[in-house]
């Protein structure tokens, strides 16, 4: 920083207010704040940076010269899926989402209500709909962390330290679940059916056991296949008095069952698909739902909201449920600590949920799915080119082969990019038993053209 300049977008730079606050903390100067890191941490040269931008509309200009440099999915039609999807944003959600009383909706109780409690009841009331359950807390970090909770839950209640997880649950919350969970908690992986595209259930059977508190799977699983067997899989976890933790893309929900009405007793997924723009690192926002039993309720860790009765005689308010359960009560006693989270995300996806209605989000799953098949047909035609598992049914995702085109997914994509076509997500590194393969996301943001586009572009890429 310049000495004695004053930046109008960094607060408190000027130098008598910098002095007023050391003054107020008993400080001689900003150093002393940063006397506990010892001197082998510390950076003592210069750092080879650019004078500071003082003019808040250059230094504007500059950052969105920069930000030109990206290829956006505006320009470019994008198949990129695998977690973090492209699905349509209705206008209201981004105006609800920009209005004061809703934009700094922090979790805790750190403001004043102004709605935030209805419109988070709201919210878990629509995804307990969806998914076939009564209660629904509110907004975790992610899928990821949904999931990792949902399973600690499970431990407690059961009283037993095991989970048994798909072997094709998503790398990327499985690396999640897994740092969650230590050390405490032992995982055992649940073979997968490469060819048919499910759980291996003789391997399920083989592995439950009287120590397993549950059973979790991923359905659409993160390889886009829909899992045919799960009335099975909570056949068998029941029987070993396991619990059944559902993962789910809540857009499926349209077509597919709820976890809660196959015999489930957890699920669990993100309100990315719901209204939230993709973005760098997501938009993502989880949550977990149960039965509505007082076992199944004292072990959420995070904020619930309710109805109750308010200290006027007949008249009813939201309130929080349960509240002594949460760290926010218990501190260090808490049985989970739950930090800042996303309820500005949830709060958007309940605004997506009430515009679409349960009609709609039949026709979305219809429409994605009639997509999906076009597009698997398609590419199916492509010499040379693969669809895994023809026979299984997917949703949203498609993986498809390249190995015997003799190039990489990389090269692949690298080519499609020359006709403003980003390629789908590289998954050759997370299951190599694949080969060279990739998965593309088709959504009710591709047209019949799009699909058309992309099956051209593959044939004069592989054929070259």
């Amino acid at each position: 920083m310049v000495k004695g300049k004053v930046h109008p977008y960094i607060p408190n730079s000027e130098e008598g207010v910098k002095k007023e606050m050391l003054k107020e903390l008993g400080l001689k100067s900003a150093e002393d704040i940063f006397e506990a890191i010892p001197e082998r941490l510390r950076f003592r040269g210069t750092m080879k940076l650019p004078e500071p931008i003082l003019s808040e509309a250059r230094l504007r200009r500059h950052v969105e010269e920069m930000l030109k440099k990206n290829k956006n999915c505006k320009d470019n039609i994008s198949f990129l899926g695998g977690g973090c999807w492209q699905h349509y944003v209705p206008s209201v959600c981004d105006t609800i989402a920009a209005r004061d009383e809703f934009l700094t909706a922090y979790v805790g109780e750190a403001y004043s209500d102004h709605g935030k409690f209805q419109a988070l009841f709201e919210t878990a009331s629509m995804i307990a709909d969806l998914t076939g359950f009564e209660a629904c807390n509110t907004p975790t970090y992610d899928w990821a962390s949904a999931a990792a909770m949902a399973g600690r839950m499970a431990c407690r209640t059961k009283g037993r330290r095991r989970i048994l997880v798909g072997e094709d649950m998503s790398p990327g919350r499985f690396q999640v679940v897994r740092n969650y969970w230590k050390p405490e908690i032992e995982i055992a992986r649940v073979k997968y059916d490469y060819e048919k595209g499910c759980m291996d259930l003789k391997d399920l059977k083989s592995k439950i056991s009287d120590e397993t508190a549950a059973v979790y799977f991923e359905n659409p699983s993160y390889l886009g296949f829909i899992e045919t067997g799960v009335r099975e899989i909570v056949k068998i976890a029941h029987e070993a008095g396991a619990f059944v933790i559902a993962g789910v893309d809540p857009i499926s929900l349209g077509v597919l069952e709820g976890p809660g009405n196959y015999g489930a007793d957890y699920a669990v997924g993100d309100y990315q698909p719901l209204g939230l723009h993709i973005g760098f690192g997501g938009n993502q926002s989880g949550w977990v739902a149960t039965k509505d039993e007082k076992d199944m309720i004292a072990e959420y860790p995070s904020l619930l909201y309710g109805v109750t009765a308010t200290m006027k005689e007949g008249e009813w308010g939201f309130g929080e449920v349960f509240y002594e359960r949460t760290s926010y009560a218990s501190r260090e006693k808490g049985k989970d600590f739950v930090g800042t989270t996303t309820a500005l995300y949830g709060i958007v996806a309940g605004v997506y949920m009430a515009l679409m209605g349960p009609q709609g989000f039949k026709e979305l799953g219809e429409g994605i799915m009639q997509r999906a098949e076009y597009a698997k047909r398609k590419i199916a035609g492509i010499p040379k080119v693969t669809i895994a598992s023809p026979g299984a049914f997917t949703f949203k995702e498609l993986l498809i082969g390249f190995s015997a085109t003799g190039k990489t997914v990389k090269e692949i994509n690298k080519a499609l990019l020359a006709s403003k076509i980003f390629g789908g997500k590289d998954i050759s590194g997370e299951f190599p038993v694949y080969g060279q393969s990739a998965l593309y996301c088709i959504t009710e943001m591709h047209a019949k053209e799009d699909i058309d586009k992309l099956v051209t572009a593959l044939t004069d890429v592989c054929a070259d």
